[in-house]
Order: structure tokens, then C-alpha cells, then sequence
């Protein structure tokens, strides 16, 4: 008895050592990219010291979204930046969108409305209504830089001109942001960190930035801004029609262009709520992380491992191995001591550095130690994301039904 005690002491202490070196590793890289790369926040700073004066296009593709459009409204009317306009793409909306964009746009001569009824085969809808409200609108087709955003987001008063200082500064083509994701029902305060983390864990925000063979194209669609020139370069977004994550196949256009681009965080100057209900959070992570995989089910079903053993298992045999540390057993007392303190330490910087993230990321401390449920239950919709490329079940997303095939 006293053997096998020992031996699953060793073994909770091997897990906690993996642990141990897989998050020093983490903090550090984490640290260094946010020490290498500004913040929105740095670009407001540039940009109340050298003013932007570029006409800027803001086109918001919405469909039906009645329940979020107001927020994102009021904060387009606070922009500091001296010459934006705003264009609100609205796309077969059946809800009260529509009307609640009227309302609260009426007497700002910078807003446009643009109302689509349909959605030509070969194009995903929210595409289509980019491009269609880029060639329907003078504002877009005069500006300098066009962005593009979701209708779910909210923008910080300096946000824009903060965004086109950053271009300026850093001579970029097209910036994006990792923004700051809302934290109100359940699945956004224990499940959303776990699905963040594992995005920014298969895009590093410094490859993202890089160039060549390094680099690793990554775009988020929730706020995307090109230079005119750059645009144009692309194709817009005609050249990625069939897109279902316009996003990412814009980042990879990008790359294979060579164009500079610049992925930043955020610092809570843009501020998303992805998702309503369990549902839609589950359908929405699958379609990314489907896509993030170039649709490879080998890909999503290794990722499914990797998180539950290194989100899931390695924390718990930490923390197993503290517990069986203390708990009298027939072990001897060194192993126990030694077992026991590589276990603590491993848990120890895990839960530092989940700590970090869910503090920069918004995300309510308490949340932390349910970690290592979340990503056993992003395992299983990584898994099932796998089943649905494999089955050839249809992804349902902005009105309209994707059939999504592997590669």
C-alpha cells in the first residue's frame, strides 16, 4: 500500500510540474507581449497630443439587433474624432432595429441608414451587407479609413480616434482588437475566459503582428480598420464573400499580401457582448473555433485534448496532490512533503496566472476556480464542433444556414 501511495503522489507531482512549467511560460509570454505591443489606450494618448484629421467610414452590419443597437448608438454619437461618419447596415431585420436606429440617430447628420432585403446565393450575410453599404454610401466611398464593426459592440468616446492614431503612428494598413468581453449571464463568467484564452492560445497576439513564415493571420471581426489604399488591395469584402468568419479570411488575404497589421488589445475602450443565451454561445464558438481550425476535424478534436488535459486535469492533480499531501496516508513523510510542495507551487502560479487573465479580461475573480470546469465544457464543444463538421450539420448564423464542409 505504501508503494502505490507513492506512486500516485509521483504522478500528481509530475502533473503539477507540467502545470508548474506550462504557466511560467504563459505569464511570461503574456507579459512580454503586452509590454511589446500599445493599447488602444496609447493610441488615445497619441491622438490628444497629434490630432487625426482623416475622414473615417464606420459601417455596422445589424441584423436584428433590436436588444443591443441603442448601446452601440450612443456611444458612436460620443466619438471625438473630428470627421467619422457612420453608416448602420441594416440586414433583413424582422425586430424593432430599425425603428430604435431612427430614433436615436434622428438629428446627427453623421449617421446613414441602409436598409437590405436580401442576401444573394454565394455571399454569407453579414459580408453582403458590408459591401453592400461600402458602395451604396458616399461617406464610405470618400473616406480614408473604413472601419468595420459589430452592432453588439460599444466604443470608448476615443476610440476611433485613437484607432486611426495607431495606424498613423505604427504606418499599418489594418488594425483589429482583442476587445474586452461582457461578464452578465453564467456561461460569460465561467465559460467565456476558457474560450478566449484557448483563441488567443491558437493566435499569439505577438505572431499575429509578426511577418513571413512567423506570422500568424488573425483579425477579429468585432472591430476591423483598413487604410483606403489597403482595402482596396484586399478586393473588400467581395473578395471573401462565401466567408462565414469574413475576419479571419480577410487576415489571411492580408498576410498573403504582405500588408501591415496590427492586433491589439483593447484595454476596455471596446466592449462586446458576444451572446445572449447558452445557446447562441455555443453555436458562435463552434463556427469560430471551426473555422480558426481551416475546418480540420483532426485539428478541433486535438484541441478538445490538449484544453481538458492541460485546462482540466493538470490544476486537479494539483490540487489532489496538496490534498493527499496533508491527508495521513501510508506514504513516507518526505514523498508526501515533497509531492505535497511541487503541488502547491504548480496550483500556486495557475491560479496567479488565471488570476491575471480574468482580472485584465473583466472576468469576476470567484470564477477562477471553476477553470478547470469550463474547459472540460470547452472540450465538449470543441468536440462537438468536430461532430458537426463531420455530419455536415449546418451552422444557422445571421438569418441564414451555412453548410460547412471539412478539409
Amino acid at each position: 500500500m505504501q508503494i502505490l501511495w507513492t506512486i500516485a503522489l509521483a504522478l500528481l507531482a509530475a502533473h503539477a510540474i507540467v502545470l508548474l512549467v506550462y504557466w511560467s511560460v504563459g505569464l511570461a509570454r503574456i507579459h512580454r507581449s503586452l509590454k511589446a505591443l500599445p493599447s488602444a489606450r496609447d493610441g488615445a494618448a497619441s491622438a490628444r497630443q497629434r490630432p487625426c484629421t482623416e475622414p473615417v467610414c464606420v459601417i455596422i452590419p445589424a441584423h436584428n439587433e433590436a436588444g443591443v443597437i441603442g448601446e452601440l448608438i450612443a456611444s458612436l454619437r460620443q466619438q471625438t474624432h473630428p470627421t467619422v461618419r457612420f453608416v448602420l447596415a441594416l440586414d433583413r431585420c424582422t425586430d424593432d432595429t430599425l425603428k430604435i436606429a431612427r430614433e436615436l440617430t434622428m438629428g446627427d447628420d453623421r449617421f446613414e441608414i441602409i436598409e437590405i432585403t436580401e442576401c444573394p446565393e454565394g455571399w454569407a450575410g453579414k459580408v453582403n451587407a458590408v459591401w453592400t453599404a461600402f458602395n451604396a454610401s458616399d461617406a464610405a466611398k470618400n473616406a480614408s479609413h473604413l472601419i468595420c464593426a459589430d452592432a453588439d459592440t460599444v466604443f470608448d468616446p476615443e476610440l476611433v480616434a485613437a484607432s486611426c492614431a495607431l495606424v498613423r503612428d505604427r504606418e499599418l494598413d489594418m488594425l483589429s482588437y482583442v476587445s474586452d468581453l461582457s461578464a452578465r449571464s453564467w456561461f460569460e463568467k465561467i465559460v467565456q475566459p476558457a474560450c478566449g484564452v484557448e483563441l488567443l492560445y491558437q493566435y499569439p497576439i505577438l505572431r499575429a503582428n509578426g511577418s513571413g513564415v512567423h506570422r500568424r493571420a488573425f483579425a477579429n471581426g468585432q472591430f476591423m480598420l483598413f487604410t483606403r489604399d489597403a482595402y482596396e488591395q484586399l478586393g473588400g469584402h467581395e473578395a471573401v464573400s462565401e466567408a462565414m468568419l469574413e475576419d479571419m479570411a480577410l487576415a489571411r488575404l492580408a498576410a498573403d499580401l504582405d500588408l501591415r497589421v496590427g492586433i491589439f488589445m483593447s484595454d476596455r475602450m471596446l466592449r462586446v457582448r458576444m451572446y445572449d443565451c447558452w445557446d447562441a454561445f455555443r453555436t458562435g464558438w463552434k463556427r469560430i473555433y471551426i473555422d480558426c481550425a481551416k475546418r480540420k476535424l483532426s485539428r478541433l478534436q486535438r484541441y478538445a485534448w490538449r484544453v481538458r488535459w492541460v485546462g482540466t486535469v493538470l490544476p486537479t492533480c494539483a490540487f489532489a496532490g496538496v490534498l493527499l499531501s496533508i491527508i495521513p496516508t501510508s506514504a513516507p513523510e518526505f514523498a508526501r512533503w515533497i509531492a505535497g510542495g511541487l503541488c502547491a507551487l504548480g496550483l500556486g502560479v495557475w491560479l496567479v496566472a488565471m488570476g491575471y487573465i480574468y482580472r485584465r479580461g473583466g472576468f469576476p475573480l470567484w470564477s477562477v476556480p471553476l477553470n478547470p470546469i469550463a474547459n472540460w465544457l470547452l472540450g465538449r464543444l470543441l468536440f462537438e464542433a468536430a461532430d458537426d463538421l463531420e455530419s455536415g450539420r449546418p451552422v444557422k448564423w445571421g438569418g441564414r444556414s451555412y453548410l460547412i464542409e471539412p478539409r
